[in-house]
């Protein structure tokens, strides 16, 4: 029997937004119930799971799992304690043969720009000479430590993310060749200094899924172990924030080289189209009014399933002003408006302040009169199977907008957020999401237009508005003049 170390730690960090992650914003599992969680779920661990069952004669060994909501900087001390119970279960449970971690990748603390890192060098301690294999978001913000210290990361290959399973299954895999002695990895990183976003990397229609293809053809290759483009999450600025080609090969370093480069080449050559189209909310109003049938809003500034604050009021603001005629749904985080809500009561007008409690510096509170729809523990099934908990949620009507105000922040990604407390999003005419792109695989079928709105925000996909400290420099697009570190043209 072989016994395999499994532990997870996920949360993607927008630096951008002042709220800071706190230990008690983490979900967290430990020991067996991390199985019982997870299994059946559409995760990475479940289809590291399924792999495992399917080989037979394994052990799985499980530690700790920890995720959080995406937001600002983990705090200091809960992060040290965060880790540190992590990396205390992995010395207790260390004799293994080999380990899975599950990891974001794009995680900052108050004063640690490498939290995974950190970890997976923690790990490496811990265990010694075992093999290590990791898998990571394609937003990881990765690090020279983390390559040490993992024998193999293997990274998603879609976005929207919808291969969390195929991620596990294929980490899995690569550690069962490692512990089989099957497999010599050797990898090779190819740092990219540029910071991409929009609709082109959507991976089954845009151009990043050509990049993505010739990822999947170098694992398939009887040389490949994991292949993949890490883009990096441009809100997590961080010293190592840029995008890297990422290749790890069996004993074959020279052909993974020259394999990464020509990726990195495409990806450079791209590079003027992976860059948002954003539309003004003039504009944006407009087309709503003249669309007949859904319109959804895409609030990529404020998506907390980027790491935003949530309480953005712009959109809000406008859809309840005389050039918005529509119904509309709208999410926010506002913990004091929900107080006041529960204080009132279902059927009670209240009057109520929406927003800015969270980015004081960016959002003003909007003074509304709400009539209380209705009042709900916040505890709901996202559509992965994984558990969600937005705090109390209350459901106000402010004239023609519904407004779903939740005392924490979730990811407004797919429709079950809404329908879980009593909405759904086909019954208005706008409904605003709080995410770039991942939305599109639950509302694509029922949207007829989809608009990205321009507004400020933490997590805006017009970079130069934001104010990047610590990020690779000269980095594209911020900067006017930016060389690759490998040659462009092909010899």
């Amino acid at each position: 029997m072989q016994r395999i170390l499994i532990a997870e730690v996920k949360q993607e960090t927008a630096t951008f937004n002042p709220a800071l992650t706190l230990y008690d914003d983490f979900r967290i599992y430990r020991g067996t119930e991390i199985v019982e969680k997870y299994r059946g779920t559409s995760t990475e661990l479940s289809g590291a799971f399924d792999v495992f069952d399917e080989r037979g004669g394994i052990v799985v060994v499980p530690t700790v799992a920890a995720d959080s909501v995406s937001g600002g900087y983990i705090e200091a001390a809960g992060l040290d304690r965060l880790l540190g119970e992590m990396i205390d279960a992995v010395r207790t449970n260390a004799d293994v043969e080999g380990a899975y971690i599950c990891l974001h990748g794009a995680m900052a603390g108050e004063n640690e720009p490498d939290p995974e890192g950190r970890l997976l060098a923690a790990i490496r301690e811990a265990l010694g000479d075992v093999p290590i294999v990791a898998s990571l978001d394609l937003h990881a913000v990765l690090t020279n430590r983390m390559i040490e210290s993992a024998d193999i990361l293997v990274p998603y290959h879609t976005y929207p993310h919808i291969d969390h399973d195929e991620t596990g299954q294929r980490a899995a895999r690569c550690l069962l060749k490692l512990l089989d002695g099957q497999a010599k990895p050797a990898t090779v990183r190819v740092p990219l200094p540029m910071l991409v976003r929009g609709d082109e990397l959507i991976t089954a229609t845009g151009r990043f899924g050509e990049a993505i293809k010739m990822c999947q053809a170098l694992e398939a290759d009887d040389r490949g172990l994991a292949a993949g483009v890490l883009i990096g999450n441009a809100f997590t600025d961080a010293p190592a924030l840029q995008s890297n080609v990422l290749v790890t090969s069996d004993n074959a370093a020279g052909w993974a080289a020259d394999e990464a480069s020509r990726v990195a080449r495409f990806m450079w050559k791209n590079r003027e189209l992976f860059q948002a189209e954003l539309t003004s909310l003039t504009e944006s109003i407009e087309i709503a009014r003249a669309t007949n049938g859904l319109t959804v809003f895409s609030d990529a500034a404020d998506a907390t399933a980027s790491g935003a604050s949530g309480d953005s009021n712009v959109i809000l603001k406008a859809l309840l002003g005389p050039e918005s005629t529509g119904t509309a749904l709208v999410p926010i985080v506002d913990a004091p408006a929900v107080e006041r809500a529960f204080d009132a009561g279902v059927g009670r007008t209240v009057d109520v302040s929406l927003g800015g409690t969270r980015d004081a510096g960016r959002f003003q509170p909007l003074p509304v009169t709400a009539r209380v729809k209705s009042l709900h523990d916040g505890v709901f099934q996202y559509e992965n199977g994984t558990t969600g908990n937005a705090g109390r949620v209350a459901v106000l009507v402010v004239d023609r907008v519904t407004v779903m105000v939740t005392e924490r922040s979730v990811y407004v990604v797919g429709r079950k957020v809404f329908e879980s407390h009593g909405l759904d999003p086909r019954d208005f005419d706008v409904v605003v999401v709080k995410s770039p792109n991942g939305f599109r695989t639950w509302y694509e079928e029922i949207a007829t237009r989809i608009v990205p709105v321009d507004v400020p925000g933490s997590t805006s996909a017009n970079l130069k508005s934001l104010p990047f400290e610590h990020c690779v420099r000269p980095i594209f697009p911020l900067d006017e003049y930016v060389e690759p570190g490998f040659e462009l043209e092909e010899s």
